[in-house]
């Protein structure tokens, strides 16, 4: 059925034909082009299509076409404002650093305009109140930007302010300098207007002969598979093909970059397509490829799969016991071990024996959930050299390459990697998700082939954090100095191994991380399961550790009665201390960054003695964290630029962009470097991000880029200074380099190799740094707990944090944010357990505005690492380390309640305090 109206969009009286049943949210994107308006969860859970119908704020995809009457006004983010003619909101958006990854920001923008209409001088709580009512989440920024951003906007609306008062920070510094200021990101405006296309918007722009795509999943999480039938599926309307294993022209196996030669795994383990077993829930066994969306799902419904029952193990303990069978026949389950071994580590039992201070406890970290608002999606087409190229999510371009080429079938020259724009990833996407899948498609039709998961799908068949299971045991002398830990980490990967033994290496190094224990014996394992698979995380491998070590230090301060920030002080790295890999890092910056945490601390402390009641108990909780900067011993990156004929450059890089601002740090790190030239910022053009066009800058992982690929960067200019350097010390233009034979373009390139070395593979102890520098943090977090319901709301979040000299303080305060934000969902909310009931957001314990305290605060010491970009280290890390710890023993310090398995949910505290 078709229903005619007309409706009131953005000023422009429109006709609309629609299905009734069709929601807002479609008519506007598929319909009318209006692809500002995203759509991330699908169900009326994180408001990024939020618009304003007759002037209230809506969720358009959950809103029916039927159900608005005819001649209603609708205001999308294109009718608030354009990149030519910014509204305030959008000014203050850009300026107060509301766009990271800019999925959320047109809900956000239109939520806030519908705020401000009604009323115009809200304060920073209504603001807030006002998102949490409206269901506007964003997971990159921790909110704090947003509500400036609104205030900051209110005052122009009001006029108490102008725009050149909140655009103040986009101001070249007086010195012409846009590094270490809060100078905004390229794209900002454009995810602040709507403009960028996500990987939805642009496959609603691909060619008319483009094939939708469907999956057929597994909905068991272990089986042998007996036969596929695709007969039904095939004879479909608008079914092109139905393809199984048996269409993949290569291996039909990912490669899951074994690192370590002591790797039970050849890497080689999981199937595009399943072949002979299921294993995972959601794993996918064929792929229908038909002209429309609902015809390939109504096809796919109709794949017959035969299946044997397996026996699942959906936990680490389980798969690791010695009668499981093995998940990956001829591969033990627990497939990877690392043992750390430092200090008198042979003499370890004697020295627990003999302290006067021990404590032991077991840690639980669980499968946190990446969350972002954009689910995954992603899409293929062979160009016109015949090479098959993906456009997707990806943050790991090369990476990508190297794992997919050979179960493909492709050779390097005939496979082409784009990264989309994307609503976050927080590392999901240095795993391969769906990349596979349109590659497959598009080679085996010959044409253009789209896929986008549902959320349910998003949630279910993406990467989760990789679960620990962590025994520690910790040793203190008489005067409190750390002696010895003993640990035991069990790492549940899911079924596949890909980066497996690179994060149990992060969990076992991080063990007592930031601290300088003199002995350590301890054992990192890694094994198989049939739960979610395992993929990079922010912080990859520290919070499970860090998370373990930090609380049982704040156990072993009470044991030693002293005060935890004394304890903590007096055992954090100092100069010459070695960590637990034996070498003595670059710079030692903890102690600085403790001394700055203890007049908070104290006043903290008082004001919860103060504060505190019977009802409403208050506590403080601290922690460290620290986290390497740059992917172990074989690092590198390359960086490119060419000058071009109007005396602009244009840099070429695969810095990819999850939401972090690899625009804003391409930018500011060339812009420094190319100073001797007098260039704006608008003269540095950007090409990022394709294989085909820009060098191997490695991952968007590991808080390396600003560091290696800066470095490249930097090498880059230099070389260009260096060839159009006059011998009267100024510069050659392109015509005059042209016309003496002088090359305009030149190869970037840095790496670690002069710094750093590998490990003995029996202590795993470095000789040399893994890493040519590190990132720190003391975090402090204030927290308030309801001794009736065990419900804990964190009060206040500071982190103090040396990260290098900043090259971009605008980037480095949302990566804080966020990062923080991230680590309260970790502590007390946030699980992918249950895959029947943790399907979408409010389910998994997405935290939403009120959650997240307006306190949060990050402050930096700026200690300059000598072979950084100007000083520069690397930041992405960091801030969720070990937060979550520190809210931890913060609910200790209030209630009494010791959680060591997270997340601590009202349950678990209120079951703890009865105890």
């Amino acid at each position: 059925m078709t229903k005619r109206m007309i409706l009131n969009i953005n000023g422009i009286s429109r006709n609309v034909f629609a299905n009734p049943d069709d929601s807002l949210a479609s008519v506007l994107r598929e319909q009318l082009g209006l692809t500002g308006t995203k759509v991330g969860c699908g169900g009326g859970q994180c408001g990024a299509c939020s618009v304003l119908l007759n002037g209230k704020v809506v969720r358009s995809c959950i809103t029916k076409v039927g159900k608005i009457p005819e001649n209603s006004s609708v205001i999308t983010i294109e009718g608030i404002g354009t990149p030519d003619d910014l509204h305030p909101l959008q000014v203050a958006w850009v300026n107060y650093g509301g766009t990271q990854c800019g999925f959320c920001s047109p809900g956000f923008i239109v939520s806030a305009k519908g705020l401000l209409e009604s009323n115009p001088a809200p304060s920073r709580k209504q603001v807030r109140d006002w998102f949490q009512q409206h269901h506007n989440v964003c997971r990159c920024t921790g909110y704090k930007p947003l509500v400036d951003a609104v205030m900051a906007a209110a005052e122009v609306m009001r006029g108490d302010a102008t725009i050149e008062d909140i655009s103040a920070n986009s101001k070249v510094g007086a010195d012409g300098r846009i590094w270490n200021t809060h100078y905004p990101r390229p794209s900002g405006v454009a995810r602040a207007t709507g403009t960028v296309d996500y990987g939805a918007d642009l496959g609603i722009k691909l060619p008319a002969d483009t094939l939708q795509l469907a999956l057929v999943q597994a909905t068991v999480s272990h089986a042998k598979i007996l036969s596929i039938d695709t007969s039904a599926a095939e004879a479909m309307p608008g079914v092109v093909k139905v393809m199984t294993h048996k269409d993949v022209q290569g291996s039909n196996r990912s490669f899951g970059l074994v690192i370590f030669p002591w790797n039970k795994g050849d890497g080689y383990d999981r199937p595009m397509l399943c072949d002979d077993k299921v294993f995972q829930f959601g794993d996918a066994i064929a792929i229908v490829a038909a002209e429309t969306k609902a015809q390939a799902e109504a096809a796919a419904a109709k794949v017959k799969v035969a299946l044997e029952p397996l026996p699942a193990y959906m936990s680490g303990p389980e798969a690791a016991k010695d009668d499981a069978i093995e998940i990956h026949p001829g591969t033990p389950n627990v497939f990877f071990e690392v043992n750390l071994k430092k200090g008198q580590h042979d003499k370890i039992d004697d020295l627990m024996a003999s302290a006067p201070y021990v404590v032991e406890n077991d840690y639980y970290v669980q499968r946190q959930p990446h969350l972002s608002i954009e689910p995954d999606v992603g899409f293929a087409y062979i160009d016109e050299d015949g090479v098959v190229t993906i456009h997707s999510k990806s943050i790991a371009l090369y990476i990508h390459h190297f794992m997919l080429g050979a179960g493909l079938g492709l050779p390097r020259e005939k496979l082409r990697l784009i990264m989309n724009p994307q609503g976050g990833n927080f590392g999901y996407k240095l795993s391969p998700t769906l990349e596979a899948y349109c590659a497959i498609a598009t080679m085996a039709t010959g044409r253009p082939c789209f896929l986008e998961y549902s959320y349910f799908q998003h949630i279910t068949y993406t990467g989760k954090r990789s679960p620990a299971y962590t025994t520690a045991k910790a040793a203190a002398d008489k005067d409190g100095k750390l002696v010895a830990l003993e640990f035991d980490s069990l790492v549940d990967h899911g079924p596949y191994s890909e980066f497996a033994d690179d994060l149990t290496t992060k969990v076992t190094r991080y063990n007592g991380g930031g601290y300088f224990v003199p002995t350590i014996r301890g054992r990192g394992r890694v094994t198989f399961t049939n739960h979610a698979f395992g993929s990079a995380f922010r912080a990859f491998g520290a919070p499970q550790s860090e998370f373990a070590f930090n609380v049982l230090m704040d156990e072993l301060a009470e044991k030693c009665g002293m005060d935890t920030w004394e304890f903590m002080n007096k055992n954090i790295l100092h100069p010459g201390d070695t960590v637990g890999t034996g070498e003595q890092p670059d710079v030692y910056p903890l102690p600085e960054l403790m001394a700055m945490l203890k007049p908070e601390y104290d006043a903290a402390r008082e004001r919860c003695e103060k504060l505190s009641t019977a009802a409403k108990k208050r506590g403080v909780g601290i922690s460290i964290g620290m986290y390497n900067v740059g992917a172990d011993v074989a690092d590198e990156a390359g960086s490119d630029i060419e000058l071009n004929p109007d005396g602009s450059v244009t840099i070429f890089n695969t810095w990819e962009d999850p939401g972090q601002g690899a625009d804003l740090g391409t930018l500011v790190t060339a812009h420094e470097a190319l100073r001797p030239l007098g260039m704006t910022p608008e003269q540095i053009h950007l090409y990022m991000n394709d294989t085909a066009l820009c060098p191997n800058s490695g991952p968007a992982g590991a808080s390396r880029c600003q560091f290696f690929v800066g470095n490249a960067i930097v090498d880059s200019c230099n070389q260009l200074l260096k060839a159009m350097a006059k011998a009267d010390g100024g510069y050659r233009t392109h015509e005059e380099m042209v016309a003496e034979g002088i090359p305009t373009k030149y190869k970037g390139h840095y790496s670690e190799a002069p710094l750093c070395s590998g490990p003995d593979p029996e202590t795993f102890q470095f000789a040399v740094r893994p890493v040519p520098t590190y990132q720190y943090a003391a975090f402090l977090a204030e927290v308030e707990v309801d001794t009736a319901t065990g419900k804990t709301e964190v009060l206040k979040l500071m982190i103090n944090a040396d990260v290098g000299v900043i090259a971009s303080r605008q980037a480095v305060d949302g990566q804080m944010f966020g990062g923080m934000s991230q680590g309260i969902g970790l502590a007390l909310s946030e699980d992918f357990e249950d895959i029947k009931k943790h399907t979408n957001m409010i389910a998994c314990g997405m935290p939403y505005v009120k959650d997240i305290p307006d306190d949060l605060v990050a402050n930096y010491i700026e200690t300059p690492r000598k072979d950084g970009p100007f000083g520069a280290a690397g930041c992405g890390e960091i801030p969720l380390t070990s937060p979550h710890a520190a809210i931890i023993n913060a609910i200790y310090h209030a209630c009494g309640a010791r959680i060591t398995h997270l997340p601590a949910r009202p349950e678990k505290v209120l079951a703890a305090l009865k105890k």
